[in-house]
């Protein structure tokens, strides 16, 4: 059982790693594709500029959700090994997994609202979707947390552990 354990601990590294290089990659996508917006000397039009900058934005985006995924995963699995048992360990792993998602999904709904909004107007109902989707996790998500207040209470023991492994990893 232990080798089982150390495999997947291992594996979870990986995925860590393959999150932060997957990030910094697109953080430089990000970067090339602002430099092509902002070159001066290219005879690009506005409108062409600012879908670039969407874009980049949309990359910065996607790149911040796979580095905090990648912290988060390193944090709760590997640096902690954690075993998403008790209501606490499980809300907070889910919050923090949840806020990326949805403030991910958020900002790509509005780059893609202004991205469509004068081009492509019948491509609005698709960006909305998105929208829906972020409320929809993030009032599921707050229905989870208020639902979860109370097996928290039948452990607090599992809040006092998590906030001592806190401190010990902020060291």
């Amino acid at each position: 059982m232990k080798i089982l354990q150390k495999i997947g601990a291992i594996g979870y590294v990986a995925i860590t790693l393959l999150f932060f290089v997957c990030g910094f990659a697109l953080i430089v996508l990000g970067a090339i594709e602002i430099w092509s917006a902002l070159r001066p000397s290219d005879e690009q039009s506005v409108q062409e500029r600012f879908r670039l900058i969407l874009e980049c934005i949309g990359l910065l985006t996607i790149a911040v959700a796979a580095l905090e995924l990648g912290q988060t995963v390193l944090e709760e699995e590997v640096q902690r090994a954690v075993h998403v048992s008790s209501p606490t360990r499980l809300r907070r792993f889910l919050s923090r997994f949840l806020i990326v998602v949805v403030v991910s999904l958020g900002v790509e709904c509005l780059v893609g609202v202004f991205q469509f909004v004068h081009t492509k107007p019948e491509l609005l109902p698709h960006v909305a979707s998105i929208g829906v989707a972020a409320a929809v996790l993030l009032a599921s998500w707050g229905v989870f947390v208020r639902m979860n207040v109370e097996a928290e209470k039948l452990e607090p023991e599992a809040m006092r552990e998590a906030k001592a492994e806190d401190k010990q990893i902020e060291t």
